[in-house]
Order: structure tokens, then sequence, then C-alpha cells
């Protein structure tokens, strides 16, 4: 399988024998970014819910290198969406909400600082100092309001893995939409 032929953000991929080996080994010597990927790779996350972790950087060139390596391949080809099934939704998808902001351009430096040093501190608040590092790590990494809205499916998911968090969800939501 090719990775030209892969949907990058609809695949699901797992480390393959070679992954596995690099985790223990590092011996291909992979940067920081792709081996933080290779970590993160578990066989149920596809390409999109992957990009969350890597802000501002391109998901496909990265999951193109560890393919060429042999460190990953794609669980599961998911070339055309499947014919809509009536389905009742269970759950809102988080970052849904996020359309009824105003553009990401409208945002000022001081608005996006605000924003990250939000998500940040509400995280920190629920869970205790670096408790939700990877969730940390992916907010700060954020330079745009862009990458802030990438990663904030993955900070609702963060704050409804606890009842306080849950709980005060709306609340922060409200707050960070301020800036968001």
């Amino acid at each position: 399988m090719t990775a030209v032929a892969i949907n990058f953000t609809r695949a699901i991929f797992t480390k393959t024998a070679i992954g596995q080996q690099e985790m223990a080994s590092r011996a291909l010597g992979l940067g920081p970014l792709p081996r933080r990927l290779l970590v993160l790779i578990d066989g149920k996350r596809s390409g999109q819910e992957l990009a969350v972790f890597t802000p501002g950087q391109d998901i496909e060139a990265l999951l193109s290198q560890l393919i060429e390596n042999g460190c990953v391949e794609a669980q599961a080809l998911l070339q055309a969406a499947p014919a809509p099934q009536p389905v009742a939704p269970v759950q809102p998808v988080p970052g849904a909400e996020l359309a009824s902001l105003s553009v990401p351009e409208s945002r000022n430096p001081k608005d996006i600082e605000m924003a990250r040093n939000f998500m940040i501190n509400t995280t920190n608040t629920v869970f205790g100092m670096n408790l939700r590092l990877s969730t940390v790590e992916a907010i700060s990494g954020c330079q745009t309001t862009e990458d802030l809205r990438l990663v904030y499916p993955l900070w609702v998911e963060t704050m409804s893995s606890s009842a306080m968090g849950t709980k005060r969800l709306p609340e922060f939501r409200e707050k960070l939409f301020k800036v968001l």
C-alpha cells in the first residue's frame, strides 16, 4: 500500500513491527515530531484525530515519513464516505459549536494568547498541574486561532473526562469563546 493511495485524514494507522522496534531502539533517528506521532499511533485514531497532537504541522508529511520508514501502515482506507444511514446522534461532535464563532482572522495576538492560557489553566485547574501533559503541550504549541480551534475538540474531550470538568464545561466554553 503506497502513501499516495491513502486518505490521510480518514485512514486509521497502526504501528508495524519496525515501528514497535523503533519505539524501543530509536535506530531510525526519527525527529521529535515523527517520533511523538509514532508514540501516539494506536490503531484507533485517524490521521485527522492525530493531527490535533501536531498543531501547525503537515500531518500528511509526518505520516508519509513514518510509512516510508516502514513504521506504520494504514489499517483501514476509507476512500469514500459511506452512504448516510439514519442514525440518531448520541452526542454532539466536539468542535461543532465552533462554527458559530467569528472568523479566526478577526482575532488579535492578545486574544490568541488569552485563549491559549485559558485552555491550559482550565485543564490544570481540573486535573492538577501537568496531569494532562499531552493536552497542555498540544495547546501550548498553538500559534494561531486556527491551531487552537483544531485542538479545541481535544480540550473538550479532556475536560469531559472528569466530573468537575463536565460540570464546568459550559461555563468554560462560554468564557473561552469570547477570545477564541
